[in-house]
């Protein structure tokens, strides 16, 4: 699959992967340092940003495709990714452990919808009000779902009007592709399987997220061999844009190996 990706820096390579909706220019305020460190490429999506859609659209499809354009790189790469793609790099690890160095999910659950056994989540009904409302008006739709990212953090208007400027800097979306990727988030689950994931794991989570809650993140961290928790105080589903110093004095860490 020709996905769109856009490389700069230089130093052991970074795959950075956005959320739902989103775009990889989302990740701009923080590029600079991530690109001083490292060879960074940041991907579009299937089906978001400039890359073409997938179909069907599915979390093991997703994760291979984006495996797939970086199946020739020299070393393993470390996986940024956030919510959605957070969740693609823990099934790329499970589907390719050997291809994968490290981790850092940011707002990232192992199963996205509350279940009777998994409190830590949005209900199912919340998520297809989503689906509803994206049917009448999917742009006024995109904007209260970036607000709704951003709920209870600290700096939120701030940060508010840069996301919602980048929401739509790649033209706007299809309202399939997203519907698409929605009905992927609905049928996330992969509790069972994270054990198996043996790389380091830094989870990193916002403790005043209500998309995916921090005890989701403590959860995941828990669950994996190798996983470790950064709750950073103050922040909600981005804390690399609500919380930069935060977000990097735990990523940095990590990523040096201490």
């Amino acid at each position: 699959m020709n996905l769109h990706v856009e490389s700069t820096g230089s130093g052991p390579p970074l795959v950075v992967l956005h959320g739902w909706a989103m775009h990889s220019g989302l990740w701009a305020p923080v590029l600079p340092r991530l690109a001083s460190r490292f060879r960074v490429h940041l991907v579009d999506l299937p089906g978001h940003g400039l890359s073409p859609p997938l179909a069907p659209m599915t979390l093991a499809g997703t994760a291979a495709a984006v495996a797939g354009h970086f199946a020739s790189l020299s070393e393993p790469p470390t996986v940024l990714g956030w919510s959605l793609g957070g969740t693609v790099a823990l099934q790329w690890a499970l589907d390719r452990p050997d291809a994968v160095a490290k981790l850092v999910l940011v707002g990232t659950t192992p199963c996205f919808v509350a279940r009777e056994d998994w409190p830590h989540a949005i209900s199912g009904e919340t998520l297809r009000r989503f689906g509803d409302e994206l049917a009448v008006s999917y742009r006024s739709t995109l904007q209260r779902f970036v607000t709704l990212q951003l709920q209870g953090s600290e700096h939120a208007r701030e940060i508010l009007g840069q996301m919602r400027t980048q929401l739509f800097a790649r033209g706007v979306p299809s309202r399939q592709n997203l519907e698409d990727a929605l009905d992927l988030l609905a049928a996330i689950d992969v509790r069972d399987r994270v054990g198996a994931i043996t790389q380091p794991v830094l989870v990193i989570a916002g403790e005043r997220d209500t998309l995916v809650p921090a005890a989701a993140g403590a959860w995941l961290a828990a669950a994996l061999p190798a996983g470790r928790l950064a709750s950073i105080a103050g922040a909600a589903h981005a804390p690399f844009l609500s919380h930069p110093e935060a977000f990097f004095a735990a990523a940095e860490v990590f990523c040096d190996g201490r």
